[in-house]
């Protein structure tokens, strides 16, 4: 089980909001986000924000940091190792399952992540064996997109896609081209662009605020 940061905003939560983190980081770096995002004050959501474990990452020279899996190269493509992100994935969905065990219903669950968390985020919602509350990419790619076995349960997904059109990091076009290839699965992803870099701005977060209480039914 992978360890974590857990934040409630009330007493007995009945919403989830589990969030990844990029390349290098960890738990704490979308911790500072929450009273940000300004949800209603009557909205009990748990947010859980896991830490990746440190591997070795190829592009970092063989160093270990913290990662969900390795990237291979740079390229536009993005090769990844899809072993590793597979299995990030499956931790994130025991995270996910935990949740439910603690009684909340897994349509209140909300898998969110920022760049490699992202890609491990789209593996991880689509494949769900249960419907989920939504989902969002963040300054990401869809990795898994030739590879991925979708789910059944995650056919009526709502997805909301966020990009940087400045990012020198993960270029626009990836974005965009994961809303292409969801669209071939039959899912209708809402897409966002902000003038920035790999980074977050206001006006993304006040996306996401009206994403989450659209997806939680928060009011």
């Amino acid at each position: 089980m992978l360890t974590c940061l857990t934040t409630d905003t009330a007493a007995n939560p009945d919403a989830c909001v589990i969030w990844l983190h990029g390349l290098g980081a960890d738990g704490h770096d979308f911790a500072p986000i929450v009273p940000e995002l300004q949800l209603p004050p009557s909205a009990a959501v748990r947010f859980v924000f896991p830490h990746a474990p440190a591997i070795p990452v190829t592009i970092n020279g063989g160093m270990a940091m913290p990662a969900w899996y390795d990237i291979l190269a740079m390229d536009i493509d993005r090769r990844v190792d899809e072993t590793q992100l597979r299995r990030s994935a499956a931790a994130v969905l025991e995270l996910v399952e935990q949740q439910m065990a603690a009684g909340i219903d897994s349509r209140r669950i909300v898998l969110a992540g920022f760049s490699q968390g992202g890609a491990v985020a789209y593996e991880a919602a689509l494949s769900f064996d249960w419907p989920l509350g939504g989902l969002i990419a963040m300054s990401t790619y869809f990795a898994t997109a030739d590879s991925l076995a979708p789910s059944e349960a995650s056919r009526d997904l709502p997805i909301q896609v966020l990009h940087g059109s400045q990012d020198p990091v993960v270029s626009e076009q990836l974005g965009l081209r994961a809303c292409r290839a969801l669209e071939q699965l039959g899912h209708v992803p809402e897409y966002h662009s902000y003038p920035m870099a790999h980074a977050v701005c206001a006006e993304e977060i006040a996306d996401i605020s009206r994403f989450l209480c659209r997806c939680l039914a928060l009011n």
